[in-house]
């Protein structure tokens, strides 16, 4: 049975400058994102990659071709629905956290919602919260957590509002091999339980050794994928360290 699909890029191209000094950061990327699938975006630096998932994720808009979340297609919204589909339909993780420091880890959870207007489940609220292991936290700031506890907060504030899709930024960067292991277990464990779907950008070939597809780019194109990689972590590991030293030594960066 063919995988659904949450997103689509459809021919993006992104250029900044113009003349000699135009960047070309997305040169006709075109690609589907199955749904109910764990999708990593990799390449060197300057790949275009970011800029990639800026632009699926609506925060960015492309110079031209198009991106469709669902059965919608962004190019047709004006600003205040293009808003209202980041809040309700797309969900984000980004490296630094972006919690707000004068509130309680419950709070910054419900964040999303409380902008919304909108009451949480309680019942999904409970089950995101004991998936992440907080209960014990929710009263605490973001200065009395450690990184990876931060994380699971924003990872539990991308998921309560049940979003469509979850963008994901090197949410492990700044993290050790532990804090780590534990967020992208908890996005694992979304995919596999609740169903969700999670795009990540990532540079670490063990990130992308949770995902289900890898997707390689360089020089604003897609070059390789990996999909349903083997499933002995070491190997997978092994196969994406080697896809991306051969990217980075073909973009004179190895």
């Amino acid at each position: 049975m063919p995988t659904a699909v949450a997103a689509r890029a459809i021919d993006l191209h992104k250029r900044y400058g113009a003349g000699d000094s135009e960047v070309r950061a997305l040169d006709g990327v075109s690609l589907e994102i199955g749904a109910r699938e764990f999708t990593a975006i990799m390449g060197p630096s300057g790949s275009g990659k970011s800029t990639l998932m800026h632009c699926l994720a609506a925060l960015d808009t492309p110079t031209s071709g198009d991106v469709q979340i669902g059965d919608v297609m962004l190019s047709r919204l004006r600003d205040k629905a293009l808003t209202a589909l980041r809040r309700e339909q797309v969900g984000f993780v980004f490296q630094a956290f972006n919690l707000v420091p004068t509130l309680t880890a419950r709070e910054n959870i419900l964040l999303p919602l409380s902008l919304a207007g909108r009451k949480p489940d309680q019942a999904w609220f409970d089950t995101v919260v004991d998936t992440v292991g907080l209960r014990d936290r929710l009263g605490h700031r973001p200065s009395q957590m450690s990184g990876g506890q931060q994380q699971r907060v924003a990872c539990a504030r991308a998921l309560v509002s049940q979003p469509a899709i979850v963008f994901a930024d090197e949410p492990t960067g700044n993290l050790d091999s532990t804090s780590g292991a534990e967020v992208l277990g908890f996005l694992r464990r979304s995919v596999d339980e609740f169903g969700q779907t999670i795009v990540m950008v990532t540079h670490d070939p063990v990130a992308a050794s949770y995902c289900d597809r890898v997707v390689f780019l360089a020089d604003g194109r897609i070059v390789d994928e990996i999909r349903n990689p083997d499933r002995d972590q070491p190997a997978r590991v092994a196969r994406i360290s080697e896809c991306m030293t051969n990217l980075a030594a073909a973009a004179g960066t190895a």
